[in-house]
């Protein structure tokens, strides 16, 4: 599986107004790219303010899903969720990613094959609803096989680092949305206090942390723009 590639996106928190433009600039990118995987670390839709329009919240998840499937990969496009789906309407979301190919991953793997090789592709539910099985998302994969996991919230690491998984591609944090040199993030969402942004080492567990597309409170980057990242394996050089 030596150059593989993945493109990783998150944290869409699709709106008509504001984060539809820059979801719809990645398309093209990510195309352009031409990726063989596309993963999609959640929240596409957000949190209302009111609990009674949670479900108009979770509807959002339709015309973003829209978008999404016009991104191109030969071996799919795979989801989890985020704390923003899991709060408005799971199932709703989920089905809305379904419907239009998207397969969204809930405490599961499935393997990824190529050219006689292969490696596990694993999705965990929300973490911070305390709704992710690592155990069962693990079960059925073979001790000596690769694993990448999607895991929406990027300090569930610290619990993955105890499992047989090589990879972790996080999102949640926004990198931070609104930075200040030299100054900390003014805000961070819990599970998303120690690892913010880039590539981290976890003992063994290797976590990239993606920034995200849109915006949540108000629709504001600083110092902090939307990124889509492209990761490329490589066949590991240890003995």
């Amino acid at each position: 599986m030596d150059g593989f590639t993945i493109a990783l996106l998150s944290d869409f928190h699709y709106d008509p107004y504001f984060s539809v433009h820059p979801l719809r600039a990645s398309i093209g990118m990510v195309n352009d790219l031409g990726p063989d995987l596309i993963v999609l670390t959640g929240d596409f839709v957000s949190e209302p303010i009111l609990r009674r329009h949670h479900l108009k919240a979770a509807a959002a998840a339709e015309p973003c899903a829209r978008l999404l499937r016009q991104m191109l990969a030969p071996y799919g496009l795979w989801a989890v969720l985020g704390n923003h789906d899991a709060v408005t309407d799971p199932n709703l979301v989920t089905n809305s990613l379904r419907s239009q190919g998207i397969q969204v991953l809930i405490n599961q793997s499935i393997p990824i094959e190529s050219n006689g090789a292969r490696f596990w592709l694993g999705g965990v539910d929300d973490p911070l609803e305390r709704s992710a099985d690592l155990i069962a998302t693990l079960h059925n994969i073979p001790s000596d096989e690769s694993v990448v996991l999607l895991a929406h919230e990027p300090d569930y690491a610290n619990h993955v680092a105890r499992y047989p998984v090589d990879l972790q591609l996080s999102g949640h944090t926004h990198g931070g949305q609104v930075r200040v040199p030299f100054v900390p993030p003014f805000y961070l969402p819990p599970m998303g206090r120690k690892y913010i942004w880039g590539w981290y080492n976890i003992g063994g567990l290797a976590l990239y942390v993606n920034r995200g597309l849109g915006t949540v409170n108000l629709p504001i980057r600083m110092n902090c723009p939307p990124e889509i990242t492209f990761l490329t394996l490589r066949r590991s050089t240890a003995g």
